[in-house]
């Protein structure tokens, strides 16, 4: 294996973070090639009011930003990232799915998701702790 991007889960709600024993990422370990696409999904079994999902990372050496906020509404906010790097599938409030485009050694990092139930838009930017680890790593070589 090359380098190795790692995923954290948590779950956000109005109230606070829990364990994130409910979030799900998948899958736990993915190849890719340099120049591929990686897809991540994410699900929760917390019930359908939470169907907004936000995107995280943190690159070595930096602190956790986050890469893309979605509903089940409306359109994706990507914030300062770019819609060419990533995307994000958000069609049922349980589950979602993100994609990190074009893998290159750069991207080498954390990368994680979290839900939340949130309906005031000014919270979207509130979740930023991770306590379930999963490890996801990709092959630098052709």
């Amino acid at each position: 294996l090359g380098k190795c991007i790692i995923l954290k889960n948590c779950i956000c709600s109005h109230s606070g973070l829990t364990d994130g024993s409910d979030v799900t990422q998948s899958p736990f370990l993915l190849c890719g090639q340099k120049d591929r696409d990686v897809q991540i999904n994410c699900s929760h079994t917390i019930g359908p009011l939470y169907n907004q999902m936000y995107w995280y990372r943190q690159l070595p050496g930096e602190g956790i930003k986050q890469i893309v906020y979605s509903a089940t509404y409306g359109e994706p906010d990507y914030g300062e990232f770019s819609k060419e790097k990533y995307s994000v599938v958000k069609k049922e409030a349980q589950s979602g799915s993100f994609t990190l485009k074009k893998l290159e050694t750069g991207d080498n990092g954390m990368y994680f998701c979290a839900v939340s139930q949130h309906s005031d838009t000014e919270d979207k930017y509130s979740c930023t702790k991770t306590p379930v680890s999963v490890v996801i790593g990709y092959n630098t070589n052709r």
